[in-house]
């Protein structure tokens, strides 16, 4: 059975670690804060994953991050950057990130992603995902 493609209204597809504490609730604060639903989102280590990650020739890495848009692929902080953009206000303040050269805010990003399962944990079996996040889910 082929994987369920993203809802119609979906231009975009969120990649995140799904066994980092971290990753799963910066989902649901997407999902909860995405009221035009423009956000699919997906598990790195899940089958669609994987395949979205070969066809848009983006490295298997499971530290960052993957936005799959229509200005094409954003990793790391320009993915968290262009995904606030994307947000209601006051969300979208915070994109005024993009000042910060982006190897200061990579440097940042890479410095959490190594401490995140520390920090924050790792989850240990899957989650129930929300109603919110639920309906976003690529499978």
């Amino acid at each position: 059975m082929p994987p369920t493609p993203p809802a119609p209204a979906a231009r975009f597809i969120v990649l995140f670690d799904g066994e980092c504490v971290l990753c799963n609730h910066w989902a649901r604060f997407i999902a909860a804060r995405d009221p035009r639903c423009q956000f699919a989102l997906g598990q790195l280590q899940s089958e669609t994953g994987a395949r979205l990650l070969a066809e848009h020739g983006v490295p298997a890495d499971q530290s960052s991050i993957v936005l799959l848009g229509p200005a094409g692929v954003a990793r790391k902080s320009d993915a968290i950057l262009r995904i606030l953009a994307q947000l209601p206000m006051p969300w979208r303040l915070a994109a005024v990130g993009w000042v910060v050269p982006r190897f200061i805010r990579d440097a940042a990003y890479d410095f959490v992603a190594a401490h995140r399962y520390r920090w924050f944990g790792r989850d240990e079996a899957c989650a129930l995902p929300t109603a919110a996040v639920r309906a976003r889910l690529l499978t």
